[in-house]
C-alpha cells in the first residue's frame, strides 16, 4: 500500500488535529497546519484505522493542496471506494477525474466496483461514472468472486446495476472460481427475468453447471419461477439435467410447490419417474411438503410419460424439438414479426425457412418441413407463434394462461347467479376523505382541535394554589406559548378537558362534530360515563337524537354503558326512548343487555315500549331471557301484563264489516224496508236508497278468510234489479247454497227477493 501512517507522538497529534479541523471545515487552520506542520502531513493517515484527511471531506480543497487520491487505509480502501460505498456520486466523479487509480484493490482483492453493489439510484450513478472512467467490469476478488456474479447474486434488488455491468462488457459466463456458480444461475435463482434474458442473449451458457452439477434450470425450479424456465427452454436448456444427488429440476420444483413449473418441466423432457439418491420420486417430495395439487399433477405426468408423440412427423406434435421451437417463437415474437414484415400474415415456405435460419432458430432444416406441412404449405405467422397448427393443445404455452369463465349473464348457457342476502351499504371503519375536509387555513379536520395551553408557571401556580390576583401572574413575560397541538375532540371528552372543548367551540367547531369513527362528543361522554361533560355539551346545544353509522343515539350509548344518571339527563333533554338502531334494537334492549336494573326500570317508567322488536323479531322479553337476569325478566313481564290486551283480529274485522253494512244502508234515506233474520230474533228498520245496496259477506272461519267481500247491486226504475259489475256470486231472485258467517250467525240458505209495488216501497227478505 502507498499510504504512510503517522509515526511518533508529534505526527499522531497533528494528524488527529488535522482531521478535527477537516470535520469543522476550518480552511484557514487547515492551510496553516499543512504549511507549518510535519512534512507531508496532508498525506499521512491516523495509526488506529488508517483514515486520512481525504477520507473525510473537503476533497476539492485538499486535492488543490496536493493530497494523494490513491491513499489507502489499513483495509486497503481508497477514498474513491468509501465514496462509492456511501453513494456519493459527486465525490466519486471528482476523484475519478482527478487521476484516482480505479484498479486499486483492497486487502480482499476487491476493486471499487465491489463497493457499488447497493440498490439505490446514487450507487447506480456511481457505477455508471466508474465504468465510464475505465473501471474493470470483470474484476475477481482474492476469494475467486467475480464482481458481476456477486451483483447477480443480489439480482432481486440490483437488476438495473447488473444490466449496466452487462452492457459495459461484463462476462455473461462469469462464475465463482470456487463454487462454479455462474451469473446466469444467480439470476435464475433470484427470478430476475430481464437479467436472465439479457445474459443469455449476450452469450451466457444455459447448460453450464457448478461444482454440484446444478444448472440454471435447477436454480429456477428451486424458486418456482415459471417464466424463467420458459426462457431457458427457448434457448435449448437441458431440462433433464441431474445434480450430484441425482435430483432433476422436477425434484426441486415439487418442493417449491409450483404446479405449472412441474407440468412444464415434465412436458419439456424432464422424466417424472426418476428417483433421487434418497429414492424419492418428485410426487413423493410434493406430498411430503404438503403440496397435494402438485403431487396430483406429477402423478398425471408419470402416467403420460412416453406417450403422445407423433412419429409420422405430420399433424400436431409434442416432440421435444417442436416444443423448443414453440418456446423460442414465443420468446422471439417481436423479432419474427419484424423479420416477416407487416404486409401479410401468411408467408411462403421459402420465406419462412430463410427467416428462421436468419434468426438462428433451434431447429434442424429437415424438421422445418414438418412444421410447414402442418400448416399446409404457406405458413400463417400468428398460427406459428401460437403453435395452433403443429403443437398439441396441452403443450402450448397458452394452456398455462388463466382460463376464462364460460357463460355469463344474459348469454346462452350461462347461469344467473343467485342473489345473496341484502347487504345494507353502510360505513363501518372510518369517515371517507370527502367527509373530512381540512380547515380553510390548511389545518387538520374539524374534529382535531387545538389543546388548551395554560400559560401559568406550574412551578409557582397550579389549580390548588392560583395567583391571588391575575396581575400577579407574570408567567406570560418569560414563558413562550408553544405551537398548537391538535388532539381528537373525543380524546378531550374522555379526559374531561373542558377548557380545550370550550376553546374549540368558541372557534366555530360544531358541538356535534363527528370523529373518524362517526362518534360525536356527546356519544363518547355517554359511553364513558362523564356526567359533567355531557351536561356541558347539552348546554352548548348538542343534539340528543344524532346517530352514528349504526344508528345508535347517545341514549343507546348511555344505556349500553349502564349510566342511569346519564339516561335520565338525556330523557329530560328530549331523547327518543324508542329510537331503533340499525338492527332494530332500542335503548331499552341495550339496557337489558347490561343487566342494569335501575336503567331498565327508568326507561320503562319513561315510556319505553316493551313490545318493540328488533330485526331478528326479538322483543324486549326475548332479549331479557337471553341474558337471564330474573329481576329484569320480572320487570318486563309486569309491564307487558299491565298493558291492555289487543282485540281479536277476526272479531275486529267482523265488527268493521257490520258497521260498514249499517253505514251503507243509512245513506240517502228515502224509503224504509223491513229486513228479517231467522234464527236469533232480530229485525232492523233500515233506511233504503234506490241507488245502491251494499251487503258485506264473510265466510266461515274454517275456510280461508275473505273478509268484507262485497256484493254490489243497483236498482233500476223499471223494477228489474241487475247485479253490478262488482258482484261476486249472488244473483237476484235465485237461491244460492252457501254457509255464510254474517254478523256471527250461520245460515244454510240465503235468498234475496226484490218486490217493487206501485207505492215504490221495497222489501228485502232473508229466509
Amino acid at each position: 500500500m502507498s499510504s504512510r501512517v503517522a509515526e511518533g507522538r508529534l505526527q499522531t497529534l497533528q494528524i488527529y488535529r488535522l482531521l478535527q479541523l477537516v470535520h469543522e471545515g476550518d480552511t484557514a487552520q487547515i492551510e496553516k497546519m499543512v504549511q507549518l506542520g510535519a512534512e507531508d502531513l496532508i498525506s499521512l493517515t491516523e495509526p488506529k484505522d488508517g483514515v486520512g484527511v481525504l477520507h473525510v471531506a473537503l476533497v476539492t480543497f485538499l486535492l488543490s493542496k496536493g493530497a494523494d487520491p490513491n491513499v489507502q487505509d489499513k483495509r486497503g480502501r481508497a477514498p474513491i471506494m468509501l465514496a462509492a460505498e456511501l453513494g456519493n456520486h459527486p465525490i466519486v466523479s471528482l476523484l475519478a477525474h482527478s487521476e484516482a487509480n480505479l484498479r486499486l484493490l483492497d486487502v480482499e482483492g476487491k476493486n471499487v466496483l465491489f463497493y457499488c453493489i447497493y440498490p439505490t439510484k446514487r450507487h447506480c450513478r456511481c457505477l455508471q461514472v466508474l465504468l465510464k472512467c475505465g473501471a474493470d467490469a470483470n474484476s475477481v476478488s482474492v476469494q475467486g468472486m467475480h464482481v458481476f456474479q456477486l451483483m447477480c447474486e443480489k439480482a432481486q434488488e440490483c437488476t438495473p446495476l447488473c444490466l449496466i455491468m452487462l452492457n459495459a462488457g461484463a462476462d455473461p459466463n462469469a462464475a465463482h472460481q470456487k463454487t462454479g456458480v455462474t451469473a446466469l444461475m444467480e439470476a435464475g435463482k433470484a427470478g430476475s427475468l430481464p437479467l436472465v434474458r439479457a445474459i443469455i442473449r449476450m452469450g451466457g451458457d444455459p447448460n453450464a453447471s457448478d461444482r454440484k452439477r446444478l444448472t440454471a434450470v435447477h436454480y429456477a425450479a428451486m424458486g418456482g419461477f415459471f417464466e424463467v424456465l420458459q426462457v431457458l427452454s427457448a434457448y435449448s436448456a437441458d431440462m433433464s439435467a441431474m445434480s450430484l444427488k441425482d435430483c432433476t429440476a422436477l425434484h426441486y420444483a415439487a418442493a417449491s410447490g409450483n404446479a405449472n413449473c412441474c407440468k412444464f418441466l415434465a412436458q419439456r423432457g424432464c422424466n417424472p419417474k426418476l428417483k433421487n439418491r434418497e429414492g424419492l420420486l418428485p410426487h413423493q417430495i410434493a406430498k411430503d411438503c404438503g403440496h397435494n395439487a402438485v403431487a396430483k399433477e406429477l402423478r398425471k405426468a408419470e402416467r403420460k410419460q412416453g406417450k403422445g408423440s407423433d412419429p409420422s412427423g405430420t399433424g400436431q406434435m409434442s416432440e421435444l424439438w417442436a416444443l423448443t421451437l414453440h418456446d423460442w417463437s414465443q420468446e422471439y415474437e417481436a423479432e419474427l414479426w419484424k423479420a416477416f414484415g407487416d404486409k401479410s400474415d401468411t408467408v411462403t415456405a421459402e420465406r419462412f425457412i430463410s427467416v428462421l435460419e436468419e434468426l438462428q432458430a433451434p431447429v434442424e432444416p429437415d424438421r422445418i418441413q414438418a412444421v410447414i406441412s402442418a400448416h399446409g404449405g404457406d405458413v400463417n405467422i400468428s398460427d406459428f407463434i401460437r403453435g395452433v397448427k403443429y403443437i398439441k393443445k396441452p403443450f402450448r404455452l397458452s394452456s398455462y394462461m388463466p382460463k376464462k369463465k364460460k357463460g355469463g349473464k344474459g348469454k346462452k348457457g350461462g347461469k344467473k347467479k343467485k342473489k345473496g342476502p341484502f347487504v345494507l351499504p353502510m360505513p363501518v371503519c372510518t369517515l371517507p376523505p370527502e367527509l373530512k375536509p381540512r380547515r380553510a387555513d390548511g389545518g387538520p379536520p374539524s374534529f382535531m382541535i387545538s389543546s388548551y395551553f395554560n400559560c401559568s408557571d406550574v412551578l409557582r401556580f397550579n389549580p390548588a394554589h392560583p395567583p391571588v390576583h391575575p396581575v400577579m401572574n407574570d408567567s406570560g413575560w418569560y414563558i413562550h406559548k408553544p405551537p398548537p397541538v391538535y388532539v381528537n375532540v373525543n380524546s378531550c371528552v374522555r379526559t374531561n378537558d373542558l377548557e380545550s372543548l370550550d376553546q374549540a367551540f368558541s372557534e366555530g367547531v360544531p358541538v356535534d362534530v363527528q370523529d373518524e369513527f362517526y362518534k360525536t362528543p356527546l356519544m363518547v361522554a355517554c359511553s364513558t360515563g362523564s356526567y359533567e361533560t355531557a351536561q356541558y355539551l347539552l348546554s352548548k346545544g348538542a343534539d340528543v337524537n344524532v346517530c352514528d353509522q349504526f344508528f345508535w343515539t347517545p341514549l343507546h350509548h348511555a344505556a349500553y354503558a349502564g349510566q342511569r344518571e346519564l339516561i335520565e339527563l338525556l330523557v329530560n333533554a328530549g331523547a327518543n326512548v324508542d329510537a331503533p338502531a340499525l338492527g332494530g334494537a332500542t335503548p331499552l334492549m341495550r339496557a337489558i343487555e347490561t343487566s342494569r336494573v335501575s336503567c331498565v326500570d327508568f326507561l320503562i317508567e319513561a315510556g319505553a315500549s316493551v313490545l318493540a322488536e328488533n330485526k331478528r323479531e326479538q322483543s324486549c322479553l326475548d332479549v331479557a331471557r337471553d341474558f337471564a337476569n330474573p329481576v329484569i325478566i320480572d320487570l318486563v313481564k309486569q309491564k307487558m301484563d299491565s298493558l291492555p290486551k289487543p282485540k281479536d283480529k277476526a272479531k275486529g274485522k267482523e265488527a268493521e264489516a257490520k258497521n260498514a253494512f249499517l253505514l251503507c244502508l243509512s245513506v240517502h234515506s228515502i224509503f224504509t224496508t223491513q229486513v228479517r233474520f231467522p234464527g236469533p230474533q232480530c229485525s232492523f228498520t233500515l233506511p233504503h236508497s234506490p241507488l245502491c245496496l251494499l251487503i258485506p259477506i264473510m265466510t266461515s272461519k274454517s275456510c280461508k278468510r275473505t273478509h268484507a267481500g262485497v256484493a254490489l247491486f243497483s236498482l233500476v226504475a223499471a223494477g228489474k234489479p241487475e247485479p253490478a259489475k262488482g258482484a261476486d256470486y249472488l244473483k237476484l231472485g235465485t237461491r244460492t247454497q252457501m254457509t255464510p258467517h254474517v254478523f256471527g250467525y250461520s245460515y244454510t240458505e240465503l235468498v234475496f227477493s226484490f218486490v217493487f209495488p206501485v207505492t215504490r216501497s221495497q222489501s228485502v227478505q232473508m229466509y
